[in-house]
C-alpha cells in the first residue's frame, strides 16, 4: 500500500488536545485520523453532532441537584409572586 503525506489546517489548540487524547489512548494521532478517513470512505457519510457535550463538572452538579430534588433537600417551596421569593431569600 502506497503512503502519502496529507497536510491539513486545523486550530493549534485542537491539534494539541487531539494529540494529548491520542497519547492517553496509546495511539499516534495519524492512526486516529486514518481510522476516521477509512470510515468516511466506507460509510460515504459524515456524522456531525449539534448536541452540546456537557462538561464533567456540570454533569456532576446536575446529578447532585437531581438527587437533592428527589430527596427534597435544598429545595424551596413554590412561589406565586416574586415578592414571596424575595421575602424567602431575605428570611
Amino acid at each position: 500500500m502506497n503512503k502519502i503525506l496529507l497536510s491539513i489546517k486545523t486550530d493549534k489548540g485542537v491539534k494539541e488536545e487531539a494529540q494529548r487524547i491520542a497519547k492517553i489512548l496509546g495511539l499516534p494521532l495519524s492512526t486516529i485520523i486514518n481510522a476516521y478517513l477509512k470510515e468516511f470512505v466506507r460509510e460515504k457519510s459524515v456524522r456531525i453532532s449539534l448536541e452540546p457535550q456537557i462538561r464533567p463538572e456540570v454533569e456532576n452538579f446536575l446529578v447532585k441537584a437531581s438527587k437533592d430534588y428527589k430527596n427534597k433537600k435544598n429545595v424551596s417551596k413554590k412561589f406565586i409572586a416574586s415578592s414571596e421569593a424575595i421575602g424567602y431569600l431575605h428570611s
